[in-house]
């Protein structure tokens, strides 16, 4: 079944429909912010029919890369190189009619139709599409911009695995027994990243730190994974849930449920329930909001900064602008707030893309209408749960397998799979880490200048 049209009836979107048709034939500017998920999807599918619709694509992102967010986490626990979880855009796009632009965007002058960018340099746009994501939330926590790690880029994942390797190399050094703080990890949200992370945590130090060194005594190592609500993974069902808790439990993984942060200091976290714990090494996966762009573009926006959009995923009096991704404040059936993951993203990028071409050809706009083709996460290398449409559940090593054949699948550019399925393999087959360099300043500046080599 066809998706319902929706067609232009008076005022503003009346003015599109007829400017749509008397400019079909002049070169069509669309302007990108974002090489997330969205982002590059949207630009792929236009790539596709540029020519015969005379579109001129343009991605404007503060980093020259697209980054696997899925993959994040083991980035920041010494499982994968941040050249594997990152791709060139302008690799990317070598051979296709889109271009890249480096720069934040400082502005978005809806009068000029032009994007100013942190360069100086404006860009002017015929379509406009947001594609910029997300960012921390720290929900006004006392401490934990100063004191916490976030895990939302390259460079964020890059510094946490420097971080925790030093602690071990300041514990395996230390002339007298090391402090529990330096031994302790506090992860705090128990949804896919914080479950991702504890678990690929507790691998690290059992099975990593603890043979590289021999001498150090880690039976007083900690890894606790904080979570205000009453379960882990709240979207899953029960019997999956409990799955995850007692498999991290297996792990020696401490998970504290219907517990809150509420401060973070240097040394030491303090939680709802008067307990506190002695740690320098805080991960904050606890929640996201939409980009600090969204609070700049004027517009209308509903919860978490999220900017809200017509049916088709366009901004309401927005000549000839679109939002995709977690910006987009896109509703399912129910009236509800579509999660902020990659596949809703992906499926969003794609829509964006048709309804631009629509509009081009003349055509109305279609609403956009979320599939749910399941969702995953990982706890270990050989256990994992997955949801599947039509009501299957998946546990364990076929989860597993499941989900490394999805984010394989996922990662753009040959090149990345393929050195994202060595280094998996060789930590499958070796119980070991090759990624655990302690490279600092070095290792950022990798991450944030990829190599431009196709693939």
């Amino acid at each position: 079944m066809a998706d319902a049209e929706i067609r232009p009836t008076s005022g503003t979107d009346a003015t599109e429909g007829r400017e749509r048709d008397e400019h079909a034939g002049d070169e069509h500017h669309v302007v990108i912010l974002g090489a997330g998920f969205a982002g590059m999807t949207t630009a792929r599918r236009l790539a596709r029919t540029a020519e015969r619709d005379r579109l001129r694509i343009t991605i404007v992102d503060r980093h020259n890369y697209h980054t696997f967010h899925p993959l994040l986490y083991q980035v920041a626990t010494a499982g994968l190189e941040p050249h594997s979880v990152g791709r060139s855009v302008r690799g990317a796009f070598r051979r296709s009619p889109v271009r890249f632009c480096l720069g934040a965007v400082v502005e978005v002058d809806w009068d000029r139709r032009r994007v100013v960018l942190d360069t100086e340099q404006e860009l002017a746009f015929d379509t406009l599409v947001v594609a910029v994501g997300s960012s921390s939330a720290d929900y006004g926590i006392e401490g934990v911009a100063e004191h916490t790690f976030p895990l939302k880029s390259l460079p964020e994942a890059s510094r946490l695995r420097n971080h925790v390797l030093r602690q071990f190399e300041a514990a395996n050094t230390a002339a007298a027994q090391p402090d529990e703080a330096t031994l302790t990890v506090v992860v705090a949200g128990g949804g896919p990243t914080g479950v991702e992370l504890a678990g690929a945590l507790a691998e690290l130090v059992d099975r990593v730190v603890q043979n590289d060194r021999p001498d150090l005594d880690l039976s007083r190592r900690r890894i606790v994974l904080v979570e205000m609500l009453d379960s882990l993974l709240p979207p899953y069902r029960e019997a999956q849930r409990e799955h995850t808790r007692k498999a991290l439990e297996a792990r020696g993984v401490e998970v504290r449920l219907g517990t809150a942060i509420e401060r973070v200091e240097a040394d030491r976290v303090l939680l709802s329930d008067g307990d506190e714990l002695a740690t320098r090494t805080v991960v904050w996966t606890a929640g996201v909001r939409a980009h600090p762009l969204g609070d700049q573009l004027g517009v209308e926006q509903t919860k978490g900064g999220r900017v809200v959009v017509a049916p088709d995923l366009r901004i309401p009096d927005r000549h000839g602008a679109f939002v995709a991704g977690d910006l987009a404040g896109a509703t399912d059936r129910d009236g509800e707030l579509l999660p902020q993951l990659a596949a809703v993203a992906i499926q969003q990028g794609r829509h964006v893309a048709d309804q631009i071409v629509r509009r081009r050809r003349g055509l109305a706009t279609q609403r956009f209408r979320y599939r749910d083709k399941g969702t995953m996460a990982t706890i270990g290398r050989r256990d994992a749960v997955a949801e599947l449409p039509l009501g299957v559940q998946l546990r364990g090593l076929p989860a597993r397998v499941a989900w490394l054949a999805l984010h394989l699948f996922q990662l753009i550019g040959f090149r990345n799979r393929a050195s994202v399925l060595l280094d998996w393999t060789y930590n499958y087959l070796t119980y070991d880490k090759a990624a655990r360099l302690i490279l600092e300043q070095q290792e950022s500046d990798e991450a944030e200048q990829l190599s431009q080599r196709p693939g």
